[in-house]
């Protein structure tokens, strides 16, 4: 199947204009007739009274199979001299993340599942089919097998609509990448208890609500390629913004309505990675300056980063029912912003290249704006602060609070927020930004190592605006 063929599919699924197998309405009732507390529980304990895992001769918190995950030390010295030190989440392993996709009536769905994990800030989420560590699917654990994995490990090269390497938080773990991938299947697959069938558009429209689409499913979702209609149909409302968004899916390449050629996005983009001069290693957990390690939590000295902690979870339905294991513990709640400005007809987005020390390759093009604390608004230039802090309803197109990776992360939230620029920013792009266009964008998150995780979540957000 040709490219531009999935994206007709795909875009035929987020439109909402073909038959679903059932509504949003229908939706809410079985997501809110799912077990809740009574089946789970996840409780803070000390370090020693996790099973399976312990600090070794370096100081590092490791698993007793030398599998799943460790916390450990890293170094990073920028190129200035400057020196800093942290814990860091070093999970080696490539997990898959995929969703099966099936056509039902003509109309591709996807196969969702209501996922808990013991970081979440509730209880469930909106997870994708599969959200496995290799650990995990090949059951190191000696739990249930992972549902539907097969699917994805032995799938047909036709029947593979996306297939991609992306990173995750480059500010906590090292290295870190899982497969994204969708599949679709043609026979019929058993449904079971916590999974439901979904079209794009649905699970879109679910992505405005507080904490229910989760981060894993989202990353999935932006590498979906979609080509919607550049003009309205008969009956939608006439939005000038949303008639800007659409034309700008169709903006790539060499195409001139852009501000920047595709070319000249890449070159801007590897020129800043070849200017960022970090170094970069694991060190021992012992040698971490700044932090400080007591019996229930490693945490930096400022309190302004995060901490690691130990929990113990009681699961009933995930492949082992008990287990203890550390999470990282963000101090705040972060804020990511696309700012957005429609030029010559085309919206195009402000992007930044951003380093994380933990990025395979140091720096990713990341949104306008990601602010970790929420001191670090203090310091924003103009025209930036203006239109990253507008509540201006004409202004602000998309503003949700989403959940990083639960599994890892404890009660991690970061506020996605898409703002309209409004004419007020500036056509030339300040020192370390590229306008580009969604187009551009969807071309990017088809390779490995171009966008970031918040980024693909904006890019998942812009896929629900029109």
């Amino acid at each position: 199947m040709t490219g531009s063929g999935r994206a007709t599919r795909f875009t035929a699924s987020a439109t909402g204009r073909g038959p679903a197998l059932g509504t949003l309405d229908e939706f809410w009732e079985w997501w809110s007739a799912l077990p809740r507390e009574e089946v789970f529980d996840v409780t803070p304990v000390p370090f020693e009274e996790m099973r399976g895992w312990g600090f070794d001769s370096r100081g590092n918190l490791v698993h007793d199979s030398g599998r799943f995950f460790s916390v450990e030390g890293l170094r990073i010295t920028e190129g200035d001299g400057t020196l800093h030190t942290q814990p860091i989440i070093n999970q080696p392993e490539v997990g898959i993340l995929g969703i099966l996709v099936k056509e039902f009536d003509g109309v591709l769905h996807c196969l969702m599942q209501a996922k808990f994990e013991p970081g979440n800030v509730n209880v469930r989420q909106l997870s994708p089919t599969v959200q496995a560590t290799r650990s995990n699917y090949v059951r190191v654990h000696n739990g249930r097998p992972t549902p539907y994995v097969e699917y994805f490990r032995s799938a047909p090269r036709d029947r593979i609509l996306v297939d991609v390497l992306q990173s995750e938080q480059g500010a906590w773990f090292w290295r870190k990448r899982n497969r994204n991938m969708v599949v679709e299947v043609e026979e019929d697959v058993p449904e079971r208890e916590g999974f439901r069938w979904l079209t794009l558009e649905q699970v879109n429209r679910l992505l405005s609500s507080d904490n229910v689409v989760n981060m894993d499913a989202r990353t999935v979702l932006a590498c979906m390629p979609l080509l919607p209609d550049p003009e309205p149909a008969a009956g939608e409302p006439d939005d000038a913004f949303v008639r800007a968004l659409r034309r700008s899916y169709h903006v790539t390449g060499h195409d001139t309505a852009a501000v920047n050629t595709l070319g000249h996005v890449i070159s801007w983009f590897t020129d800043a990675k070849l200017r960022c001069d970090w170094e970069r290693s694991l060190i021992p957990l012992d040698e971490v300056e700044g932090w400080s390690r007591d019996e229930n939590e490693i945490v930096d000295d400022a309190r302004r980063a995060f901490r690691v902690m130990a929990v113990r979870v009681r699961a009933e339905g995930r492949e082992v029912g008990q287990w203890t294991q550390p999470l990282l513990a963000p101090h705040g709640r972060q804020t990511a912003t696309f700012l957005t400005q429609e030029i010559g007809g085309v919206l195009h987005v402000l992007v930044a290249a951003r380093a994380e020390p933990g990025l395979m390759d140091t720096l990713e093009i990341a949104p306008t704006v990601h602010l970790r604390t929420p001191e670090q608004d203090l310091g924003l230039a103009e025209p930036f602060a203006e239109a990253v802090m507008s509540e201006d309803p004409d202004r602000v197109r998309h503003d949700v609070v989403l959940s990083e990776e639960g599994g890892r992360f404890r009660d991690a939230q970061t506020r996605y927020r898409i703002v309209d620029g409004g004419g007020r920013l500036p056509t030339e792009a300040p020192e370390g930004h590229c306008w580009v266009t969604v187009g551009q964008l969807t071309e990017l998150v088809r390779h490995c190592g171009y966008l970031n995780i918040e980024a693909r979540t904006l890019l998942a957000c812009l896929h629900s605006l029109w």
